[in-house]
């Protein structure tokens, strides 16, 4: 199969910015006087947008409709104002990203952060040339939906089937199967591998140039 196009989710596969969003979560919490959290324990809250986030991150008692969207407005806030303090793109991506720039390949971001801060960070880290940069508009549209990723197909002018999808979470690997698109996983993310082969990666990437062998 001759590819043209590689999708990329942002958060855990393009750029680690656990440390970014972990604190600023935390600066919520510790408001309230509700526990916090560890850097790897964010890992698994991550993956299914910002509300979601928030959900899991406040205790068990305290996640009535009200609450969670004082926290997630208080959420973004913060994360807003510190979302590339400690964000960097992972070693390796910004090469992988110039290689398949010059080869040709239309390069595409599609987030389950929210677009604001998805276009953001991306602007701040990632080169100009990745295009259309989307992030969460919409609860009801967020990964696995496929919709977004179909639509993106379509501002790419290519066929599902011609492109790949690059992800570290399940949700990742669901909305690219739910589009019929080749789906390849990232070992360095923040979900193990073996999660993504059980929910049915085509392949597994333990370094990012292990993505030129498929294109």
């Amino acid at each position: 199969m001759t590819y043209k196009a590689v999708i990329f989710d942002l958060d855990g596969t393009l750029v680690n910015s656990i440390k970014d969003i972990a604190d600023a979560m935390n600066v919520v919490l510790q408001k309230r006087n509700y526990p916090t959290y560890d850097y790897d324990t964010y890992k698994t809250f991550v993956g299914s947008g910002v509300k979601s986030l928030v959900i899991k991150a406040l205790p068990k008692n305290k996640t009535s409709t009200t609450e969670v969207n004082l926290c997630l407005n208080d959420m973004m806030q913060v994360y807003s104002a510190c979302c590339t303090y400690k964000t960097e793109p992972y070693q390796g991506i910004l090469e992988l990203l110039d290689t398949l720039h010059n080869k040709g390949l239309k390069l595409a971001i599609l987030s389950n952060k929210e677009d604001g801060l998805t276009k953001k960070v991306a602007s701040a880290l990632l080169p100009e040339y990745i295009t259309p940069v989307l992030g969460l508009k919409d609860e009801a549209l967020k990964k696995p939906n496929p919709e977004v990723l179909l639509q993106l197909c379509e501002t790419l002018n290519i066929n599902p089937e011609e492109a790949i999808y690059v992800g570290d979470t399940d949700v990742d690997i669901l909305v690219a199967k739910n589009a019929n698109m080749c789906v390849v996983g990232v070992s360095w993310g923040f979900r193990d591998p073996q999660e993504l082969i059980a929910q049915g990666a085509d392949f597994i990437l333990q370094t990012p140039k292990d993505l030129l062998n498929l294109v």
